[in-house]
């Protein structure tokens, strides 16, 4: 079993024309790692525990000081990287549900080898224990973020002043889309018309789409079905935002995130999640097909307001 899951982590990474990549591999190791703390009752506190007794077996202590700037890749790229190896962790955990500690233990013995073997190439320990703690530390934030923000959405406003899942979907998606266009500097906040979206923007839509086929909603290309063209006047859904904003920025703060482009991709998790409580299932509240171009357009259509008007956007 450990073999399996070795070999599975190592070819996630592996390209056959540029070899292994070790940050992928870090990622993925960080991905299986968060996978098994979500199924105890604390997985923060066990994620502690886990990486203590990690650094406990190799003897070192994670890589102090500020880590470069460079060091870690983009937060959706941890994010992509890191739900792949959940999502390899989860192949071979179902055997293992009754016996989650020794599934765990496997999983430390795997990579304390790996990070071993790693170190007689030249790849110091502490250094790897460091960026496997950032990449695994972001995971779990990604994850818990992206279910309280649902749990925020649908106990004050569903549950509140009984907001349709509609609304939820296009308020989580539209503050996604103004975080990332506040994170960015005034000349990389790019206007566009149609469904070709810049680069910037795509990668959080990606986050959200990803999130939501994930979860069970069919994958397809219909997400940019439907925006608007270049003759329509923005439209961004400014009353949903200020409802549920003020909610979002109190999370971020009692969880110290205040790298707007980071809270972007949480709420591009948590717009992704709600889609497809909406939108999955044999029988859904909302047809995917209207769900879909829903959440994409209120995050565009968002993003283009701000970009328009960037310098006022100091939230």
């Amino acid at each position: 079993m450990g073999a399996r899951l070795y070999k599975d982590i190592i070819s996630l990474a592996t390209d056959k024309d540029r070899g292994t990549d070790a940050m992928m591999v870090i990622q993925h190791m960080a991905g299986v790692l968060v996978e098994t703390y979500l199924v105890f009752e604390k997985p923060d506190e066990a994620m502690m525990a886990g990486l203590s007794k990690l650094s406990e077996l190799l003897g070192a202590e994670p890589l102090a000081g500020d880590l470069d700037i460079n060091a870690l890749p983009p937060a959706n790229i941890i994010d992509c990287e890191t739900e792949r190896g959940r999502l390899a962790a989860r192949a071979l955990f179902e055997d293992w549900l009754d016996c989650a500690y020794e599934f765990h233990d496997l999983i430390i013995t795997i990579i304390h080898n790996i990070i071993v073997s790693w170190e007689e190439d030249g790849q110091s320990r502490e250094e790897t224990l460091r960026l496997l703690a950032e990449c695994a530390m972001r995971c779990m934030v990604f994850e818990i973020a992206a279910q309280e923000l649902c749990d925020v959405v649908i106990e004050e406003k569903v549950a509140g002043e009984g907001w349709g899942l509609q609304e939820c979907i296009a308020s989580l998606s539209a503050v996604s889309g103004r975080r990332l266009a506040i994170s960015l500097q005034a000349e990389y906040c790019e206007i566009f018309s149609g469904s070709d979206v810049p680069e910037n923007l795509d990668r959080i839509a990606y986050v959200m789409t990803q999130e939501a086929v994930r979860l069970g909603v069919p994958a397809g290309s219909d997400w940019r079905f439907g925006l608007p063209a270049n003759d329509i006047p923005v439209n961004a859904p400014i009353d949903l935002i200020f409802g549920i904003e003020p909610y979002c920025a109190a999370f971020f703060d009692a969880l110290k995130i205040d790298d707007h482009y980071f809270q972007s991709i949480c709420l591009a998790k948590a717009a992704g999640r709600m889609v497809a409580v909406a939108a999955g299932g044999e029988i859904p509240e909302i047809e995917p097909a209207i769900a879909k171009p829903l959440a994409m357009s209120a995050m565009s259509e968002t993003y283009k307001s701000v970009c328009m008007t960037h310098s006022v956007a100091t939230y």
